[in-house]
Parts: C-alpha cells; structure tokens; sequence
C-alpha cells in the first residue's frame, strides 16, 4: 500500500470519501481570499478616488494590465509549486515533498527581488507605450514603482499559500488575508486622508499589508515543521530536478498570463484613447468584475489541487468527477454574481465615484463582460484540470492562440474599423466562448490517455 499521510485538522484528503463536499469547502476559504485580496486594490481605488480625484483613480486602474504582465511569469510558477507538492502529497513521497516545498519558498524570495528591478524599469516606458494620458502618467509611474517594491512579499506570500492549499489547508492563508486586509484599509486612511500622499500613500499601505501576509505564512510553514510540508530554515536551497519540474508546469501558465496581461494591455490602451473620463469607469468596472473572477478562479484553484493528488494517488475515476462538479460550480457561481453585478452596476459603481458619466461607461463594461463571464469561469477550469494532470504546454498554446491572438485580431481589425465601446468590449465573449470550446476537446484528448478507474496502489520508498 502506499505511504499515507494522517489527515491533520488543517490539511484534507482529496483522494478519498465524498467530493462535493470536499470542494465546495475547499474553493469558499480560496474564494474568500482571492477577493480579499483584490479589496487591496479596490481599497486603493476607493480611497483615491473620493480623496484624491480621477486622476488619481485613473493611475491606479491604468497600472494593472501592465503589472500583470510583469509579474503573471513569476506566479505562474507558483502554479507548478502548488501541482508537485499535491502530487507528491497524493502520493505519500515525503522526502520529494519536502525537497519540492523548500525550493519553492528560496525561489519566491528570489523571484520577488528581480521583479523589484523589472518594475522599476519598465513602468515609464510601458506606460508611454500604452498611450497613457499625460495628466495621469506620472501618477501611474510613482505608483508602480512603489508597489515593486514590496514584490518579494508578494512573491512569499502567494508561494507559502499554493503549498498549504496543494495540502488542503485553504483557511489559514484566508485568516492571514483578513489580517493584512485591516492593516492595509488602516494605512490607506492614514497616508491618503491625514498625511495627502495620494497614489503613493495607497501603493505604501499595499506593500506593507503584503508583508504583514508574507510573515504570517511563513511562520505558519516553520510552526508545521515536523510535518513532511514543513518549512525548515536550514534545509532551504534549490533542489536542480524540483526547480526544473516547478518550470515544466509553471513556466507556460507564467507565459499563458503574460500574454493574457498583453492582450489586455491592447484592450486598455484602446479604452485609453476614449481619455481619462471612460478609463475611469473602465477601471472601476472591472475592479468589481474583479471580485466575481476571483470567486470563480477559486474552482480553478480547487481544479489544479484535486486533480494533482488524485493524480499522485492514480484515482483516475475520480478526477472525472472533480471535472463536472467544478465545472457546475464555477457556472453556477458565475452565473449568480455576473447577473447580480450588473443588476447592481450603478450602487456599486457609486462606491468609486460620484461622477454621473464616470458611472455610464462602467454600466456599459459590466453589460458586455460581467453577465457572460461564466463563460471565462468555465474556460479556467479546464485549464486547471489539465495543469492538475500534468498538462502545461498544451493549454497555454490553446489559450494564447484562442483567447489571446483573437482578442489582438479583433481589435486591429473590426474595431479598427467600429471604433466603438461596444464593439471593444465584445471580444471578450468571442474569445472566452471559442478558447472554452478548445479547452473542453483538448482535455477529452489528454483524459482518454490514462486510464477510466483507479488503480492499485503503489508503494515509495
């Protein structure tokens, strides 16, 4: 038989018992995080846009395709951590656990410090060379420059987080959210409305919220040191053949979300020729998008772990049923929130700004992106099952060429033509709907190349 792990009271056995339970008690606590995170942001645009204006607004919204651009390779990366390290739990490998876990923490920190270089080096020039308006540019600049800075806690946090959730621990790293949530709305207050920082007061409370969620994450790993996915300070190096395999999975979702951040980077230098009036609704609508995204982006997540250690165990039947009850969820769940934030567009449009037309061209977004965004939920979903089985490659050729290569084809051609919001904002449903249909037949292709019911057993040494 092989080697089992106890199910502690923080971790979850994904490989036995009934599964729906299972993953909706899993995605709600990642669900949870992933939008408390974004309050981080939202946070941020709140604050500057009461106390500092839409400009200011503007500069923080017109920051985010390109960070994600810049950092989307390196936490890609943390993808491949979070598929080894349920594998391996899947399949009782300790000392290949334990190897898979340490390297993924040293590489974080050292990822986050290169990422401290990139960004300050490209904000300027990429921000230029998305058209950003001139009465917005040097705010956007000082913005992101700032926020770099706190990337290796970024970097810490996320990594130390996919290797509990890989585990199935997804409640300590929300707990550790809601503590930096405080710390972050607190700073935001302070450096905004009392000391008049502006844009850069918002990125200073973000960056140390981050660090306050980094430190909690990481004491928590040295507190389960004595379990196999412990973290042991003097046992962090790199280990050459984890590394390399951490890259084969993680390196093409890390370049799938470059060239998803590029896209959208077309997309938004298209909103910003329509000038700084819809780039500020543009942003604030798809900061609450933001929220339904990431409520859907938790089955992903839910996805790529359940798949790894019913994978690691060879539960192959069962990986049939994580695929339909986290496709039901995900359409389920994007269904509700789409159809409610655009319901609900103008009161929550209105915690942004007070700007009347501010708030028309974000009812416009939320028409065309937030009612069909199951589509985009769905679409994820079959990616994490995919990566979950091993599958990297195949997904981000499909996804960069379905959703990417269209979405820039599009715009340089039919709306070149219509220079409309409208008709910029419908390629999102073209795109998610076409790269959802690839998505499904290629993982009936890579499915049908494992077996359809478990298998014995198999004993590790």
């Amino acid at each position: 038989m092989a080697t089992q792990i106890k199910t502690k009271s923080h971790s979850m056995d994904m490989t036995h018992g009934p599964l729906l339970g299972k993953i909706i008690r899993f995605a709600i606590p990642v669900m949870l995080s992933g939008c408390l995170q974004l309050l981080f942001n939202a946070a941020d645009m709140v604050v500057v846009g009461k106390f500092a204006g839409p400009t200011s607004l503007a500069a923080v919204g017109s920051t985010g395709a390109l960070i994600n651009l810049v950092v989307g390779l390196f936490m890609g990366l943390s993808i491949g951590a979070n598929v080894l390290v349920a594998r391996y739990y899947g399949a009782g490998q300790h000392k290949d656990l334990s190897e898979t876990v340490h390297t993924a923490i040293l590489a974080s920190v050292m990822f986050g410090f290169v990422l401290i270089f990139l960004g300050i080096v490209v904000a300027r020039p990429m921000l230029t060379l998305m058209g950003t308006p001139a009465d917005v540019i040097d705010k956007s600049v000082l913005y992101m420059r700032i926020y770099f800075i706190g990337m290796p806690f970024m970097m810490l946090y996320n990594y130390g987080a996919s290797i509990l959730r890989a585990i199935g621990d997804t409640k300590r790293p929300l707990y550790y959210l809601i503590i930096a949530g405080f710390v972050n709305v607190i700073l935001n207050l302070i450096l905004v409305i009392v000391f008049h920082m502006g844009v850069a007061g918002v990125a200073i409370a973000t960056g140390m919220s981050q660090a306050v969620s980094a430190v909690l994450v990481v004491i928590c790993l040295i507190k389960d040191g004595d379990k196999p996915y412990g973290l042991r300070l003097s046992e962090l190096k790199l280990n050459r053949h984890k590394l390399l395999e951490m890259l084969k999975i993680g390196l093409p979702a890390g370049i799938q979300g470059c060239v998803f951040s590029l896209s959208n980077m077309v997309v938004q230098s298209s909103v910003n020729s329509f000038g700084s009036t819809v780039m500020a609704g543009n942003t604030a609508a798809a900061n609450i998008e933001g929220f339904v995204y990431m409520a859907m982006n938790s089955f992903y997540q839910t996805a790529i772990s359940f798949t790894s250690q019913n994978f690691g165990a060879r539960k192959y039947k069962r990986i049939n049923r994580v695929a339909i009850y986290c496709q039901v969820c995900v359409i389920i769940t994007g269904v509700v929130l789409g159809a409610a934030g655009y319901i609900f567009a103008k009161p929550l449009l209105g915690i942004y700004t007070s700007d009347p037309e501010v708030i028309g061209y974000g009812v416009t977004r939320m028409f065309y992106c937030c009612l069909p965004y199951f589509v985009c939920g769905m679409m994820d979903t079959f990616v994490g099952i995919m990566r979950g089985l091993g599958y990297s490659v195949l997904p981000m050729f499909v996804s960069i060429g379905g959703a990417c290569g269209l979405r820039i084809l599009w715009i340089t051609t039919v709306f070149s033509h219509f220079r409309t919001l409208q008709m910029l904002y419908i390629v999102y449903i073209i795109t998610w709907t076409v790269t959802m249909l690839c998505h499904f037949i290629s993982f009936m292709i890579v499915r049908r190349r494992y077996p359809k019911e478990d298998m014995p057993d198999v004993k590790y040494n």
